[in-house]
């Protein structure tokens, strides 16, 4: 739909990149059904297809990342990686070295030029907003972006291909990582170093032994489930000590951070703000806004406090700094306190 949405008024090529995936796994982004969809799609707008073989450089810049964050005990979010490098990277400097003047993609969000400076918005859709997942970019690559469904809601795009006898119209939407096996995470982490899934200890802040988990790979800050332990009250996922192959848990109280640390901050203006500022954040794709004082400390680091402390502060995670609806820009969280 972004590409029928841009025709007439641009002359339009459809792109599609061909992603890693481990051996006898399908990366669900670039299946083969999925490549005949957009092949398909591109047969009835009458335009051009082209499948690029990125499977490399998503290897080198996402997946390796993905391991070796978790190798640190941290929660990594491989497809803000994967925006960062490959699509507004790798993809964009491709489509410009072959004289298109433009990428466009199917994110909900938009782009706004004030006085000729850019600005990154939220999609119109705010249940299916995607602003948090694009806070890297900055005005470079905003200069050569459209985003089409930004200024509509995701029935009205249904409805739209519908209109158009687009056989993806009703697609299911995926939440899951595109090169993930269906076994999971832990499945795919436990043969990377130092991620052997060995069994240790559940201990409580306090020390104690509560069980016995199956391998660290398997477990993430904030987790409930599936920690196969009885307790009088819910106990949640809130450190995880590799040195020591511990899972320690806590209750929801003890999850709740004053205060964060961000590492490779950066901002779509391209410029650090001069003193700290009120914004609201989001600490993780699917959290809500949260009222936050941003304060910036240079060298692509930032300090965040929040009005009310906040759950579930991952490592590892994305932080995206928000004033209304216009991004602000993000980084990747380092540590709460």
């Amino acid at each position: 739909m972004a590409a029928a949405l841009l025709q007439g008024e641009y002359e339009v090529v459809g792109v599609m990149m061909r992603l890693w995936a481990p051996e006898g796994v399908t990366n669900r982004c670039c299946s083969p059904e999925a490549a005949e969809d957009a092949r398909h799609v591109c047969q009835i707008l009458g335009i051009p297809f082209y499948l690029l073989n990125f499977e490399e450089e998503f290897k080198r810049h996402v997946v390796d990342y993905f391991e070796r964050e978790y190798a640190q005990g941290r929660t990594p979010n491989p497809c803000l990686e994967c925006n960062r490098h490959l699509k507004f990277g790798l993809l964009l400097r491709k489509a410009l070295a072959l004289g298109a003047a433009y990428l466009a993609t199917g994110h909900y969000a938009r782009v706004r030029q004030t006085n000729g400076r850019y600005q990154l918005l939220k999609g119109v859709d705010k249940a299916k907003d995607q602003s948090y997942a694009l806070y890297m970019l900055g005005q470079e690559e905003l200069a050569h972006l459209l985003f089409p469904l930004g200024d509509h809601t995701k029935e009205e795009v249904r409805s739209l291909a519908r209109e158009m006898r687009l056989l993806v119209a009703d697609k299911a939407e995926s939440q899951e990582l595109c090169f993930i096996p269906k076994a999971g995470y832990g499945q795919f982490l436990r043969g990377y170093r130092g991620l052997e899934s060995l069994p240790g200890p559940i201990m409580d802040l306090a020390g104690n032994t509560l069980g016995e988990h199956k391998g660290l790979p398997y477990y993430t800050i904030g987790q409930r489930r599936g920690l196969g332990i009885a307790a009088p009250e819910p106990l949640y996922v809130s450190r995880i000590d590799l040195e020591h192959n511990i899972l320690v848990v806590g209750r929801a109280s003890d999850l709740r951070c004053e205060g964060l640390l961000a590492r490779d901050t950066t901002y779509v203006s391209g410029e650090m703000p001069p003193e700290p500022m009120g914004v609201t954040a989001k600490i993780r794709y699917k959290a809500e806004e949260a009222q936050a004082l941003l304060n910036p400390l240079g060298a692509g680091r930032a300090k965040l406090s929040f009005l009310e402390p906040q759950k579930g502060v991952a490592p590892g995670q994305g932080v995206v700094f928000y004033q209304g609806e216009v991004v602000m820009g993000g980084g990747i969280i380092e540590a709460g306190n």
